[in-house]
């Protein structure tokens, strides 16, 4: 399969609040400004009152609270859909045990910037593809996106255009739950990759497209996206 260009980004953009689509409970990157270096770490948002304050959970690293105080200057960043927005606040109240949340001034600017909708994240997810036929064959997911994905498979499965049946589990949050999601697929792309060890056998790619995806699962593969993002974006493609 030919490989794609980088990511593309469209120009920064100023957008409205409205706009990030906030959700109680979303993750969100919480970067503190503490040394010369930002650091980045992950936060929950609780909620917000329009003009006047949001309410985070203050993140944790190695299983304590990290050092936050009033005053502390911070970076905010959402992901929503495919756009990733981010804005600077101010640390206003720090609720400590059993709370571990803190106020945060109301965004005044926020900036925001549209992502391909198609951006793939590397994987290495085992799965199984049904055919037509009914033929069950075990295969690996090696990038997804919510539009598709870059199948693995030691054998040769089915013509090009052909449909399967896709099927594979994805962690969710929270609680680490195993989810399983089953789309149909349409096989778009089909190559084959000789290994460098002649001793090795050759291996089938295949690039599918989702047919009728769950929005669940839709949401859920926006969010790997997001997590990759902004944590490693050395698993984007």
């Amino acid at each position: 399969m030919s490989s794609n260009p980088p990511p593309s980004e469209a120009k920064t953009q100023e957008y409205e609040f409205e706009q990030m689509n906030l959700q109680v409970g979303g993750r969100i990157q919480f970067i503190t400004h503490r040394t010369i270096k930002p650091v980045q770490h992950f936060s929950t948002l609780i909620g917000w009152v329009k003009d006047d304050y949001m309410i985070v959970k203050v993140p944790f690293e190695n299983n304590a609270p990290i050092a936050l105080n009033e005053g502390d200057k911070l970076t905010i960043r959402v992901f929503s859909g495919v756009n990733v927005c981010s804005f600077s606040c101010v640390v206003q109240r720090v609720f400590p045990r059993p709370l571990f949340y803190a106020h945060l001034t109301f965004p005044k600017s926020i900036q925001g910037t549209s992502l391909r909708a198609a951006m793939r994240v590397k994987v290495d997810i085992p799965a199984q593809i049904t055919t037509a036929s009914g033929s069950h064959t075990s295969v690996f997911l090696v990038n997804l996106s919510v539009s598709g994905a870059l199948i693995e498979s030691p054998k040769q499965l089915t013509d090009g255009d052909a449909q399967v049946g896709l099927s594979f589990y994805l962690i969710a949050q929270p609680g680490n739950r195993q989810v399983r999601v089953n789309p149909n697929a349409t096989i778009r792309n089909i190559n084959v990759v000789k290994p460098a060890a002649s001793d090795k056998p050759e291996v089938f790619t295949y690039g599918v497209q989702f047919v009728d995806l769950d929005p669940v699962h839709y949401t859920m593969l926006q969010n790997l996206t997001y997590e990759a993002l902004i944590a490693d974006r050395q698993k984007i493609v």
